[in-house]
């Protein structure tokens, strides 16, 4: 995820980041403006057109759809968010949770290699979540000094998680912990397998198709016919003032598309792995 200072206005108008809208719509603004400079010298030059011919009435059909457009803008980059914000209060949850486990814990228990278990292990779960989530390999340094393997045919959180219920049972078995105190801990460890169930839900659930893709349909054709009815009013200025136009719609757009799954490596996601790393440096503390 981007670190950046909100308050640095020079820095986001003249600076244009790897992941900004305007370079990857680069190609598609061209075209753009060349339809448009097309569009222009039939209307102006070829056709002479003049401005009672009624291609001039296409912008009332603009100011009508436009209203339409803006709504449906504003509810696809607001869900997206949703979607985002969502992602991140989850493993927010999983760092405080992982946090109270690792507390409770080290005062539950005395002995060195339990606690050095817990302390391999609970880490251990946000790093495969967040692999898991990116549809990576987990490495076995994951689990360095501990005899635990993970089958990558099978759902791998779901093998931590099992581990961590294991070795909690153990210990009530044998009497190193209480009823009471295994009853305590139960909320932290159910959650961990909470947090994973929500969080594949937003990533195996995107936004359904027809809707993405009547949205792209919508801004294109709404572009398309653009220069059609300004170009009486604009002239060829009608080139940089569609392009403009398309910039804007397009970009949100975008910016949804990137947003809508906050579990993958584009620049604005979630930083999972560093979140899991602040785990691991927390729980290494604690116990």
């Amino acid at each position: 995820m981007i670190q950046y200072n909100p308050k640095d206005w020079i820095t986001f108008i003249f600076r244009f980041h790897k992941s900004d809208t305007f370079r990857q719509l680069i190609p598609m603004m061209i075209f753009i403006g060349l339809y448009a400079g097309g569009i222009a010298y039939l209307e102006l030059e070829y056709w002479s057109l003049s401005e009672n011919s009624h291609v001039k009435n296409l912008t009332l059909m603009h100011t009508t759809v436009g209203f339409v457009l803006s709504l449906l803008l504003a509810y696809r980059t607001n869900t997206a968010y949703d979607r985002w914000w969502e992602g991140r209060k989850l493993w927010g949850g999983l760092v405080n949770n992982s946090r109270n486990l690792a507390l409770k814990l080290s005062t539950y228990l005395k002995e060195e290699n339990d606690r050095t278990y817990f302390r391999k292990v609970i880490p251990a779960y946000s790093s495969v979540l967040s692999k898991h989530l990116l549809n990576e390999e987990v490495s076995q340094m994951l689990f360095e000094g501990l005899d635990l393997e993970i089958d990558h045919h099978k759902h791998r959180p779901n093998q931590v998680a099992k581990m961590l219920f294991q070795k909690v049972n153990d210990l009530y078995k044998s009497g190193k912990i209480t009823g009471d105190q295994c009853y305590l801990i139960n909320a932290e460890l159910q959650s961990f397998t909470d947090i994973c169930g929500a969080c594949e839900r937003i990533k195996n659930t995107p936004i359904p198709y027809s809707y993405s893709s009547f949205i792209k349909k919508f801004i294109f054709f709404f572009v398309m016919t653009l220069p059609f009815g300004f170009v009486f009013s604009l002239g060829y200025y009608v080139i940089p003032v569609v392009i403009f136009i398309f910039y804007v719609l397009a970009s949100l757009e975008l910016i949804a598309e990137e947003i809508e799954d906050p579990f993958g490596g584009d620049a604005n996601d979630l930083p999972m792995t560093k979140i899991a790393s602040n785990i691991k440096k927390h729980v290494e503390e604690i116990l």
